[in-house]
């Protein structure tokens, strides 16, 4: 896009200049936005926040997050197509972790940010 499209006089243009330089591409801006909508949900974050401390199956998640194991199984679902949780089968039984240590500094950042409000 040109500067010229937009209805204010750029002030300080080597800022300008330098900021736009850093800016990533517009798909990882897109990926980010996505990864954090993934965030957005109270559900999902109850998960995470349960991954965080133990290894669980899908019924144990539901017992703490206190919903059906269907509604667990469609939050995980968009949780490991976003990459932040993982699994492991042992016989019939399903595990689910956080995929890696990503995650929880996320979390912990959020959490930082909110307790300074």
């Amino acid at each position: 896009m040109e500067d010229n499209l937009f209805e204010c006089t750029v002030l300080h243009e080597e800022t300008v200049k330098k900021v736009k330089e850093t800016m990533p591409e517009d798909g990882i801006i897109y990926d980010l936005a996505e990864l954090f909508k993934v965030f957005a949900d109270s559900t999902r974050m109850k998960i995470i926040y349960a991954l965080l401390k133990e290894e669980l199956c899908v019924c144990d998640i539901a017992s703490i997050v206190q919903t059906t194991q269907s509604a667990i199984s469609h939050q995980l679902r968009i949780l490991k197509q976003t990459k932040l949780v993982k699994y492991r089968k042992e016989g019939k039984v399903v595990y689910y972790s956080l995929d890696d240590d990503h995650i929880a500094e996320i979390v912990k950042k959020g959490r930082e940010h909110i307790d300074e409000l």
